[in-house]
C-alpha cells in the first residue's frame, strides 16, 4: 500500500543538503535567512506552509539558540522526527562551521588590509538591508489589527530604541516576548468569554 504521508517521502539526505544550501548561501543569520528558508522550505519543496515557517521563527526567537538553527530543527523534526531534526540542523550548521574555521585562520593576517575592511563594511550594510526587508515583510503579514501595531511599537520602544540611543535602561527581549504572549492569551480568553456570553444570550 502506497503511503500518502509526506513525512515518509522526505529523505534525511534531502533534508541535510537542502539546509546545507541555506547555510552556505545565506549571510547574516537570524531573520536575514528567512527569505532563503521561505524559498527552499515553502516555495520549492512545500515542506511547511508560510504560516508554519513564521511560527517556527517566532518560537525560535523565544527558545535558546540561533533562530535559523532552531527553525531547521523544527522542520526536520516535523518530517523525520529526531533524525530529521539532526540532519537539518547539521546541514544548516556545517557550512558556517567550515567557513568560520577557515576565516579564523585567515582574518588575523588580512583584517588590516583596506580592501578587506571595506568588504566587511559592505557585507554589514547588505545584511542590515536584508533584515529590514524581513521585518517589513513580517509586519505586513503578521500584524492584522490595532493591538498588533501597539505591541510592535511597544516592543520597539522597550528593546530597539534604548540600544539605538545608547540608553542604560534596557529590557531583555525575552521579557518582551513573554509579555506579548501573555497579552495574546488574555485577549483570546476575553474574546472567547464574549462569544460564550453572546451565545448564551
Amino acid at each position: 500500500m502506497e503511503t500518502t504521508d509526506k513525512t515518509e517521502r522526505v529523505s534525511l539526505l534531502k533534508l541535510f543538503f537542502a539546509f546545507m544550501r541555506i547555510g552556505a548561501f545565506t549571510f547574516g543569520g537570524g531573520y536575514a535567512m528567512l527569505p532563503m528558508l521561505e524559498r527552499e522550505c515553502v516555495d520549492k519543496t512545500g515542506w511547511v506552509t508560510h504560516e508554519e515557517l513564521l511560527d517556527y521563527f517566532a518560537i525560535g526567537q523565544c527558545t535558546p539558540g540561533v533562530i535559523a538553527v532552531n527553525t531547521a530543527t523544527f522542520v526536520g523534526k516535523k518530517h523525520r522526527g529526531f533524525l530529521g531534526a539532526l540532519a537539518a540542523t547539521a546541514g544548516v550548521v556545517l557550512p558556517s562551521f567550515v567557513i568560520i574555521c577557515v576565516l579564523t585562520a585567515l582574518l588575523a593576517n588580512f583584517a588590516d588590509i583596506p580592501a578587506v575592511k571595506y568588504a566587511l563594511y559592505g557585507i554589514r550594510v547588505a545584511v542590515g538591508v536584508l533584515i529590514i526587508n524581513t521585518v517589513i515583510k513580517l509586519v505586513r503579514e503578521k500584524i492584522k489589527d490595532a493591538l498588533g501595531y501597539v505591541l510592535a511599537v511597544l516592543a520597539f520602544v522597550l528593546v530597539a530604541l534604548p540600544s539605538t540611543l545608547g540608553l542604560s535602561f534596557r529590557i531583555s527581549p525575552v521579557f518582551v516576548v513573554i509579555g506579548a504572549a501573555i497579552i495574546g492569551i488574555v485577549r483570546m480568553l476575553i474574546a472567547d468569554g464574549a462569544k460564550k456570553k453572546g451565545g448564551g444570550e
